[in-house]
């Protein structure tokens, strides 16, 4: 039994739901991965099977498609992925960080048309931002958008695309050629038809081999005026806003890996014997377990706090940006530690900590570097660090 007790745990409806879910995972997905992760792809059925059961953009209004619930939900179907080695199967990047582009920002026709694919598992969607010289900067991108009369044109390329090879949605940021926004960032949907002229090449990483990361070439990709998201020259600044809450959906999977590494150190530490005892009651390792469940502890409470005042509306970009630099360099700590406390079983692929600790390791890269997080931080404190 852990230690930790679950969040949101008291209030009944939040309770029920991640038992469903749990037990969801446990019979379709977690008995499979081993061999997603081979084939290195997620199958197109199990997206239908979540829709089908109300687990993809639980968020979204009815009148889309979702049941309007709030983010607590997102965050046990991160966490209980997370708990079911389920981690390629990547929902809360699909319904916490591309889909809210097309909601807050897509016009009335496209959201009446598109979102209620997002939650059936019809459609994947995913977000394409960074580019090979254009990472945490997304202002730098390169990628190129032509008004042609009542389309745009995109040329440009784009990588490190979680999603991107299976995604049917794609949301481009790209800047404007010609006209009066010339050389600010638009955000354009790229679906129906106008893939057919997108060209993808699957990426081979360190870890999470079934979810797959793609590079994404746009070659005179036309999109109608319609899949413009907001308006022209106002991408960099929606961008902007709606990286909180992918930074806080990092924060939680953070979490979620950090007590499960923490988890797999604690029962090894309590069946390993040397010199006739289990290593976890020699003074050192208790010690050292005892620190790693308390930065747990820690992180735990920060992540309710943040969920909660997200959930009411608050400002939290700062202290999610302080949360995410600290919470992902934690998660990658207590990997660390877990896998020293397994000894040479610890570097064995047939243990579960040998892959949590290639799944941590991406964790202080994606939605902004640790060190662009300090940056932020540094800024709203007043100060202009070079």
């Amino acid at each position: 039994m852990s230690i930790f007790e679950e969040l949101f745990g008291e209030d009944r409806e939040v309770r029920h739901f991640r038992e469903v879910f749990r037990k969801f995972v446990a019979k379709e997905i977690t008995p499979y991965v081993d061999e997603w992760e081979k084939n290195r792809s997620v199958p197109r059925e199990i997206w239908r099977k979540l829709g089908s059961q109300g687990f993809l953009c639980p968020w979204l209004p009815e009148e889309y498609g979702g049941m309007g619930l709030d983010f607590r939900y997102s965050v046990v179907i991160n966490q209980e992925l997370v708990r079911g080695n389920a981690l390629d199967v990547d929902v809360p990047y699909h319904s916490d960080v591309a889909v809210p582009y097309l909601y807050y920002f897509g016009s009335e026709e496209l959201k009446r048309r598109l979102l209620p694919k997002t939650t059936t598992g019809e459609a994947i969607c995913c977000l394409a931002i960074t580019e090979p010289n254009a990472g945490s900067d997304a202002a730098a991108i390169r990628t190129k958008a032509v008004k042609d009369g009542n389309q745009y044109v995109i040329n440009g390329q784009k990588t490190f695309i979680s999603l991107g090879m299976s995604a049917d949605i794609i949301v481009v940021a790209c800047k404007m050629v010609s006209g009066p926004q010339e050389g600010k960032v638009t955000l354009l949907v790229v679906e129906g038809e106008s893939l057919s002229s997108v060209h993808r090449r699957q990426l081979e990483k360190m870890g999470r081999h079934g979810q797959d990361t793609a590079e994404l070439f746009f070659e005179d990709c036309v999109v109608p005026e319609t899949n413009l998201l907001g308006e022209e020259g106002r991408g960099f600044r929606y961008i902007m806003e709606k990286f909180t809450q992918e930074r806080l959906e990092v924060c939680v999977k953070s979490l979620a890996l950090a007590e499960e590494c923490f988890k797999e150190a604690l029962k090894y530490a309590r069946v390993r014997e040397a010199f006739g005892r289990p290593i976890g009651n020699f003074q050192y390792l208790s010690f050292k377990l005892a620190d790693m469940a308390t930065e747990v502890e820690l992180g735990r409470t920060l992540v309710r706090a943040l969920v909660e005042d997200f959930i009411k509306g608050k400002d939290i970009a700062t202290r999610v940006a302080m949360a995410k630099s600290w919470l992902a360099e934690m998660a990658n700590r207590i990997a660390y530690e877990a896998v020293q406390i397994h000894g040479g079983y610890g570097y064995m692929a047939e243990y579960r900590i040998s892959r949590l600790y290639q799944d941590v390791r991406c964790l202080p890269i994606m939605g902004g570097t640790t060190e662009i997080m300090k940056l932020i931080v540094a800024r709203r404190l007043g100060l202009n660090p070079m």
